[in-house]
């Protein structure tokens, strides 16, 4: 094999690929090791973490979320670990080389209505990696109010909390981690749409089109966090529409798939464990996966699935936000406390988390970590009829018209 260091790193080429020309060669490897790839920027991730060299070259589907195959001798890969870089992403070594901070992280929020709100004002209780949060709204007065009210919060603690600014619309990309909270056409408590979070697919792309394009022109390096609805659909837009050049040619030049993640499979893990509860579940057994919506699969037990409960479960906790709103009001502190605060303090603490992350032409939702190697899929033991439906679901979200 080939390596080469540069700026840190030691870069393994498996394949004919470019190098940055001031990558020297080396006698061996070291770590960190980074395998440069050459793949269909459409259908394949971009950076991602692997312990074994089967994780290489795995098909990107559901067979991600079982467990690797252990390589058949130790391996400096097995020993240490690698990154999948592929460099079919122009930006792929200008984001690997990016800084990654844990602490002392500048977030940029748009949107302070119910969910973005509630969101932000647990952030600023909670957020003790946060130094700053930058809030952008329409709405001028809402967003001085909550400057002036949240600069005035006391800690708990006694402890430094973060520091909230108004952000300049031209500026939102200048921070670490985007937040992405604003919505539109959400029924009314009410209507008679069945399907609330798809009711507001095309104008909530239309939105988020400006800020895909911003997040490209600005050269972001960041996480942007999708949390309006549908979390799993508009993730993959707006990753296709950062990655579109001026003409609207799909070009590779934008946001890495796993700069983008979404946050709406938390209050589903959450919903499903209050039926389960009820029902003498084990709850450490309990999983969710796929699309905050319709689609979503909840299996009682990952490897004993029972087909009979875990459909039970589905239509309990898929329906959860219909009962809020035939009480007469909108659901949104369950998931903006589950979905979004729960779940991206636990993305920037690099712990296991509920989200929905790239996986071959969509974006699927299951438990990862972000780690300084790259994405980690939480991969275990599945029943085959859990597996089949999982799979089943992933391919409709590729068949999804996104466009």
């Amino acid at each position: 094999m080939e390596y080469r260091a540069w700026r840190g790193y030691c870069l393994c080429p498996l394949e004919e690929v470019p190098l940055p020309e001031d990558a020297l060669p080396v006698d061996s490897p070291f770590s960190p090791l980074v395998f440069p790839v050459k793949r269909d920027p459409l259908k394949n991730r971009a950076w991602f973490a692997v312990s074994s060299m089967e994780e290489v070259s795995a098909p990107e589907d559901c067979s991600l979320l079982l467990p690797r195959k252990e390589d058949a001798l130790p391996t400096f890969v097995s020993t240490h670990g690698a990154t999948v870089l592929n460099v079919a992403f122009s930006r792929a070594y200008d984001f690997l080389s990016a800084p990654k901070k844990r602490q002392g992280l500048k977030l940029t929020l748009v949107g302070l209505g119910d969910v973005g709100g509630t969101l932000l004002t647990a952030l600023k209780l909670l957020g003790k990696e946060i130094a700053e949060i930058g809030i952008y709204d329409p709405n001028e007065a809402l967003c001085k109010r909550y400057e002036m009210e949240l600069n005035q919060v006391l800690s708990a603690e006694g402890s430094p909390l973060p520091k909230i600014t108004i952000c300049p619309k031209e500026q939102l990309f200048d921070c670490d981690v985007f937040l992405f909270a604003a919505s539109r056409g959400v029924p009314p408590v009410g209507s008679a749409v069945k399907d609330v979070r798809m009711a507001q697919f095309s104008l909530n792309r239309e939105m988020l089109r400006s800020y895909a394009r911003q997040a490209r022109n600005a050269n972001f390096m960041g996480l942007f966090c999708q949390i309006s609805d549908p979390v799993d659909q508009l993730c993959r837009s707006v990753f296709l529409e950062s990655n579109r050049d001026e003409a609207g040619h799909f070009d590779a030049g934008g946001l890495l798939p796993e700069q983008i993640q979404g946050f709406g499979l938390g209050v589903m893990a959450a919903r499903a464990a209050y039926y389960a509860e009820k029902e003498g579940l084990d709850l450490a057994r309990l999983r969710v996966y796929g699309p905050h919506g319709a689609e979503l699969v909840v299996a009682n037990d990952p490897l004993n699935y029972d087909e009979t409960i875990s459909h039970s479960l589905t239509r309990k906790t898929v329906s959860a936000n219909l009962q809020v709103r035939q009480l007469g009001y909108k659901p949104y502190i369950a998931p903006a406390l589950s979905s979004a605060v729960a779940s991206i303090l636990r993305l920037l603490r690099g712990e296991s988390h509920y989200g929905a992350v790239p996986m071959g032409g969509a974006y699927f939702g299951c438990q990862s970590r972000m780690s300084s190697a790259g994405l980690c899929l939480c991969r275990e033991e599945l029943h085959p009829a859990l597996l089949k439906k999982l799979q089943k679901v992933h391919r409709l979200l590729e068949e999804f018209s996104y466009d």
